[in-house]
């Protein structure tokens, strides 16, 4: 049984759809983002960094129990383990480790700006709006001319999909139109018809979440005014 907790962000869908995807068996874990169960001790001891998701597989290497944080490390190893979405040949592991990087370092934290400064900044600051909503865009530029030559992005459907799709979905809130990129919209939606993506996407969803923390003071408070915490 794999311990899974989640809140319903695009880092989260990642693994929410990973785990359907590869038919592992899980236990949901709702962690409130918005209220600081990340903060938790319980919590901080599977996730030292506070942030969601991670993972606690009962059933690691060697038969022991193993705590896996980071949402590209936990994609990389429930592909290892259920030997499905990451190549065994080292080719094509490299195909798909440098877009899962590509999105790590790039797609994720460039839309994450551009949706906090669209959507979440107590006042519009213009220059970090027009900056963050540029690169998104030219990074879903990059996504829709790798795309035009294939139906996903390291060739065949992997966890570098999986660790997109949920960026993509939130293309409105990052200010694009995905019509823009034809080939990027084929790809969200052939992605988007899989039972599975279906289903991660909607694990836990809580609609109201983003209405919350764009009006609750304390949510922002504890999403965004956080400092080192010293023990």
């Amino acid at each position: 049984m794999i311990e899974f907790y989640h809140s319903p962000t695009p880092n989260g869908h990642k693994i929410a759809i990973m785990l359907e995807e590869c038919g592992l068996p899980y236990r949901l874990h709702p962690i409130d983002i918005t209220r600081g169960d990340q903060f938790e001790p319980a919590f901080l001891a599977i996730s030292p960094n506070n942030k969601i998701p991670a993972i606690v597989d009962s059933d690691g290497p060697g038969g022991e129990p193993i705590s896996v944080f980071e949402s590209g490390a936990i994609l990389q190893y429930l592909g290892r383990k259920a030997g499905k979405f990451y190549p065994q040949d080292e080719r094509g592991r490299v195909e798909v480790e440098q877009w899962l990087m590509w999105q790590m370092g790039g797609l994720g934290p460039m839309a994450g700006q551009a949706h906090h400064f669209r959507g979440y900044a107590p006042e519009p600051i213009d220059y970090a709006i027009a900056r963050y909503t540029d690169e998104v865009n030219r990074l879903y530029g990059v996504m829709d001319q790798r795309l035009e030559t294939r139906d996903y992005l390291a060739g065949d459907y992997s966890i570098a999909d999986v660790a997109c799709v949920g960026w993509v979905a939130s293309y409105e809130k990052q200010g694009q139109e995905l019509a823009e990129f034809p080939n990027l919209k084929a790809w969200f939606e052939r992605l988007m018809a899989r039972p599975a993506v279906i289903k991660g996407m909607a694990l836990a969803a809580d609609d109201s979440q983003s209405e919350r923390i764009a009006q609750d003071d304390q949510a922002r408070s504890v999403l965004f005014g956080q400092r080192a915490r010293h023990s």
